[in-house]
């Protein structure tokens, strides 16, 4: 009977019903607990420890968990349990807390995790480290190049002017590139820092909560050899009891069946001790002695079954205890300790990434400053940009003279005695041919005044009284017969010369120039350019200045579709020149494309060529120019109206 007491107390500790029970009345609080006890409904329905269980007093729980250090928390200690707060934070996920007390691996399977995740920490930290150490490096070596390039050029025979001021302004990007380096490195180090502290604390709480978890199992497993040692004491108690119940009744020990049980590990053992007890197999069968025997042995027995008792029930105790209270708590522990780390690992590592945006961020903003500063500060494009070699040159020119001017002359005389070898000066060349010889005649064409380059659309067209430029409807035909098939048409360029040849004599006359003579038809690289210059050359681009921000907002729309019609509304608002103007350019640059196997011109390559020509650059404000930071939606808003040219300009009657 005993035994199976026992058996019955240890299989409900270990039940994983019982235990999900109870962990589940844990997560609800002690209100609940107290109200799952007073209500025998909401009992598990395991089997329960037999009924003496029920009677023994609490203290001696208390008194094992007195006995116990705490297990250290982050927040709280042994008290949450006797609070009314639950017993798991809010926010901490208590499904995982219930899955894991129903696990027997469920501390060392923390402790495993608790370990990747410290060695994932110290690889981060390691990282940033060595990214500090390579920045902080780069950083301080371009601030030593910057400075002492700088102060290398104010001593050297350099440049001066537009140049000189160029080269420091450089120097001083480059320099504050070099200080947002130093700046990111610290902030490295810095996180670098606190992951390895993280780490150490996490380990260090690991230890300590692993230390309590064995102490823990340990004085459990105790417990329990001491209620298997305490059965075993009973068990051969009462088989000695037997023995003199045997012989009060006269029977032979040999024929009795309590032989074949004390025949196992415990019988000689057990007839050692009956003989050590008062050798009462050795006596005589005097009635007064088997009785007196008979009464020692039965309070042997007892005082054993009662010590059996209070171990089964100290065990069961103890037992329940660990199981409801203690491992819920170490479990959590290790699980805040595991969320701890894996969170701050997670929370660097996103510094990280969001610092690192923010340098390169903040090196972009350095080359190339936005337009609302007004500090004067050019960027580094800008600064290079500001060089103007001509005014330098004309500078140093009259300084150079002027520094000069007094000093004797060093090369050959230009004038002396005709006797000493000295020619005579060269007369100066006039011209005297008469009006009809055209005087601004190129190689025979006359200027009409008619000029086309460089003249307002609106004015040019209302002057010719026409309804598209001359040279647009020329060109493009021209370049319809003989560039269709040509590769890279319109994106490579013709020779400087003809370039410049063609384009005066397209001003000075443009009727007369005939595109089909095999001087422009054998390149037609050389019209294409031409035409893109007279494009560039317009006073007002053909997508208008006034209309340019709406182009550039429409271009920025992400869904196509929308996009699209809003595109469509902007070059409504076109005026009429320009409107009818770029209906026949995209008509067109759409025949290039239909032929794009042939050329290699996509709708892409076409919009990178034509959309800063057909947008124009805006006059510079404060020595800087906006035309490179729009490019990108120029060239998207080209795409997109030569993509849908079809639904734009072409009407369904026609």
């Amino acid at each position: 009977m005993a035994e199976d007491g026992y058996n019955t107390t240890w299989e409900n500790g270990d039940h994983p019903d019982f235990q999900a029970a109870a962990v589940y009345n844990n997560l609800r609080g002690p209100q609940s607990l107290e109200s799952s006890s007073s209500n025998p409904q909401n009992k598990s329905t395991s089997p329960q420890p037999r009924s003496s269980t029920d009677s023994v007093p609490r203290p001696s729980t208390s008194k094992w968990r007195d006995n116990q250090p705490n297990v250290p928390e982050r927040q709280d200690g042994l008290s949450i349990i006797q609070s009314e707060s639950s017993l798991v934070e809010p926010g901490f996920d208590e499904n995982v807390l219930r899955a894991l007390c129903d696990l027997d691996c469920g501390v060392p399977l923390l402790l495993d995790r608790i370990k990747q995740s410290m060695v994932s920490c110290r690889e981060a930290s390691v990282f940033f480290k060595k990214r500090a150490a390579i920045e902080e490096e780069y950083g301080k070596a371009m601030q030593r190049l910057a400075r002492s390039t700088a102060d290398a050029y104010a001593m050297s025979d350099g440049k001066a002017g537009s140049f000189v001021n160029a080269w420091h302004s450089a120097m001083r990007v480059h320099e504050a590139m070099a200080e947002n380096r130093l700046r990111f490195a610290l902030r490295l180090n810095e996180m670098s820092e606190e992951l390895a502290t993280l780490a150490r604390e996490v380990e260090k709480n690991r230890k300590s909560t692993k230390d309590i978890a064995t102490r823990y199992e340990r004085a459990l497993q105790e417990s329990e050899s001491s209620t298997e040692k305490s059965k075993n004491r009973l068990d051969m108690t009462t088989e000695e009891l037997e023995r003199v119940l045997l012989q009060k009744e006269g029977e032979s020990f040999k024929d009795n069946p309590l032989q074949a049980r004390s025949t196992g590990s415990g019988g000689k053992r057990a007839i050692g001790k009956a003989v050590a007890k008062g050798g009462l197999l050795l006596k005589g069968k005097n009635p007064a002695n088997i009785q007196r025997q008979e009464d020692d042995i039965r309070a042997r027995v007892s005082a054993a079954s009662d010590v059996y008792r209070k171990s089964v029930i100290d065990t069961q105790a103890m037992r329940q205890e660990y199981f409801n209270f203690q491992l819920p708590k170490i479990l959590r522990s290790l699980k805040e300790c595991a969320d701890e780390i894996d969170l701050g690992t997670q929370y660097h590592l996103t510094r990280y990434a969001f610092l690192f945006e923010s340098i390169v961020l903040s090196d972009g903003s350095i080359l190339v400053p936005s337009d609302s500063r007004d500090d004067g500060v050019l960027g580094l494009k800008g600064s290079i940009e500001s060089i103007d070699n001509r005014a330098d040159f004309r500078t140093y020119m009259q300084n150079y003279v002027y520094a000069r001017g007094n000093l004797a002359p060093r090369g050959p005389r230009r004038e002396g005695p005709t006797d000493e070898g000295f020619l005579p000066p060269l007369p100066t060349y006039q011209n005297h041919a008469g009006p009809s010889s055209a005087p601004n005649g190129l190689n025979g064409i006359q200027d009409k005044g008619r000029p086309t380059f460089g003249v307002d659309l609106a004015d040019q067209m209302a002057r010719d009284g026409v309804d598209l430029p001359p040279i647009v409807e020329k060109c493009c035909q021209a370049i319809e017969k003989y560039g269709l098939t040509s590769q890279g048409i319109y994106r490579l360029s013709g020779t400087t010369s003809k370039v410049a040849n063609l384009r005066q004599r397209l001003d000075k006359d443009l009727d007369s120039v005939d595109l089909d003579n095999p001087e422009w038809s054998s390149d037609i690289n050389n019209v294409s350019s031409v035409l893109k210059m007279w494009l560039r050359e317009l006073p007002d681009p053909l997508l208008t200045f006034n209309l340019h921000q709406g182009f550039i907002e429409a271009a920025k729309i992400d869904n196509d579709r929308l996009r699209h019609i809003r595109l469509h509304e902007r070059v409504n608002e076109l005026p009429d020149p320009n409107y009818a103007t770029l209906k026949f350019f995209m008509g067109h640059l759409h025949r290039i494309h239909q032929h794009e196997a042939d050329n290699s011109m996509t709708i892409q390559n076409l919009a990178i060529v034509f959309g800063p020509t057909l947008f124009g650059q805006f006059p510079p404000v404060n020595g800087q120019t906006n035309g490179m930071a729009d490019a990108p939606l120029q060239n998207l808003a080209v795409e997109t109206i030569l993509k849908h040219y079809t639904d734009i300009f072409v009407d369904e009657t026609e």
